[in-house]
């Protein structure tokens, strides 16, 4: 498989500006391996797919306010931050993004709030648009913490051009979402109301709760033809006893076990035995899931539907089938459903 294989017309009106305006009411596809079969569903219809006893394996990672203003000392210049991850909590280090990159450089101070209390100075130029920040704060770490929440934004993805609204705080957020570290949300998450899941419980559907930190490693674009010389950025993930438990118990008894979106099934294909069962992990991984490949946990997956040549298209094409997807896409497109982060989602069994 090479990258130009993932390729296709995505119009840009279907780039989701907005999410549906309840949760489980976006549209769903359902695709079917074994039947080859595509259906149009609502989201909230996913219950019908599910029996008691299966598992949903849900990120719940929460996304933190990670873009940043600030003014450059002396010029004044407005300067976004990203930030992508602590390196030092004593230290108050991060690594972050910055844009306009060319503007900043090593020794160079940044000023953030109208008070100006918290400030950064450029200590390290790690790539072409990385850096690494020491926030010089006085205060202690909670206070620290509690100030970068106050200037935080919620990090919309970039294609999203439109301002941060009100809204977006909370609907940028998976209802589940519990440990935070992510600069993204685990987008496949986003479906689910608080109704629909209470109705799953009631069906007797189990819930498996891992932890991805998504980075932005997740949406870097791939640019070698040749996709295994693409190198993933590593995340942070946490697989716990309940889960693992959780989910070998669906594995063995030959239940529904669905990992909902592609982080949680990174997550889980990360830490797997021998024999084909969940460990327990705490660490990094770095792992990318091209076809062909063999998956161990799940044998159902949610997802959204995402865009050309990314690494997400990537691993659900090994997990449906490249045609197949290939076809569910042109379909996707036909049928005017919309792609990426407030999209639609996907169903596939």
């Amino acid at each position: 498989m090479k990258l130009s294989n993932f390729g296709f017309d995505l119009p840009n009106e279907l780039l989701a500006e907005y999410p549906s305006e309840n949760r489980d009411e976006s549209r769903l596809m359902v695709l079917n391996r074994k039947e080859q079969t595509i259906e149009h569903k609502q989201f909230k219809d996913l219950i019908n797919y599910f029996d008691a006893d299966d598992v949903m394996i849900l990120n719940n990672t929460k996304v933190f306010p990670a873009r940043l203003y600030g003014n450059k000392e002396k010029t004044g210049a407005r300067i976004e931050v990203f930030l992508l991850r602590e390196l030092n909590e004593e230290q108050r280090l991060w690594d972050v993004l910055v844009d306009p990159a060319r503007k900043i450089r090593i020794g160079n101070k940044l000023y953030f709030g109208e008070d100006e209390t918290l400030v950064a100075e450029v200590i390290d130029n790690t790539t072409s648009r990385g850096r690494t920040l020491r926030f010089l704060f006085d205060g202690s770490y909670q206070e620290f913490r509690k100030k970068l929440r106050e200037l935080g934004q919620t990090p919309l993805p970039k294609y999203i051009k439109r301002e941060v609204e009100p809204q977006d705080e909370e609907r940028y957020q998976t209802i589940f979402a519990k440990n935070e570290g992510a600069v993204a949300a685990p987008t496949a998450g986003l479906h689910f109301s608080r109704h629909l899941l209470k109705r799953l419980e009631i069906k007797g559907v189990n819930f498996a709760e891992v932890t991805l930190h998504v980075g932005l490693g997740t949406f870097n674009p791939v640019e070698v033809e040749d996709l295994s010389k693409h190198k993933m950025d590593s995340e942070e993930i946490f697989i716990g006893p309940e889960a693992v438990n959780a989910i070998n118990t669906g594995i063995q008894t030959k239940k529904r076990v669905c990992a909902v979106g592609t982080t949680a099934m990174r997550t889980i294909e990360s830490s797997v035995s021998s024999s084909g069962r969940l460990n327990e992990m705490e660490g990094w991984t770095n792992k990318f899931i091209f076809p062909p490949y063999d998956f161990s946990i799940a044998n159902c997956m949610v997802t959204n539907f995402h865009t050309p040549k990314s690494t997400l298209l990537m691993m659900v094409s090994a997990f449906a089938g490249h045609d197949f997807i290939m076809k569910a896409y042109e379909e996707a497109v036909k049928e005017k459903y919309k792609f990426y982060s407030y999209g639609d989602a996907m169903l596939i069994l």
